[in-house]
């Protein structure tokens, strides 16, 4: 696979997987969620070997270092050709927030709401 001569911040990010896809990438980076030394950076930056990004996917700031450039999407198994993982193993391993559970939980096979049951979620939900 032959190099191409620039890759774009977001196509690069996307390629290397640390985005599941592209306009994600590239919505990351207007946010300000990814950064080259230190600094924000739009998703049409070209980015080059030897440069250090700090992109935050989800819950996780990842570190990587560029070491090939591509602008394809590669497999997971050959994506270690492409960067280096500066991130520490303790934002790796950090404790999860819970994920979102509903404000109401009724019992499995509890049957349909009551009465009061559907009042108490219309007044909660606004409805």
């Amino acid at each position: 696979m032959e190099a191409p001569p620039s890759v774009r911040v977001d196509k690069w990010l996307w390629a290397v997987r640390l985005f599941k896809t592209r306009p994600l990438a590239a919505d990351a980076c207007l946010a300000g969620k990814v950064k080259i030394a230190g600094l924000p950076v739009k998703p049409a930056r070209n980015v080059h070997v030897g440069e250090i990004l700090t992109a935050v996917a989800g819950e996780i700031t990842r570190t990587v270092k560029v070491v090939a450039l591509l602008d394809k999407r590669v497999g997971a198994k050959l994506v270690a050709d492409f960067m280096a993982d500066l991130t520490p193993a303790a934002e790796l391993h950090k404790p999860r927030e819970p994920n979102f559970q509903a404000p109401f939980q009724r019992a499995k096979g509890s049957g349909r709401p009551t009465k009061k049951e559907r009042r108490s979620f219309e007044e909660y939900f606004g409805g």
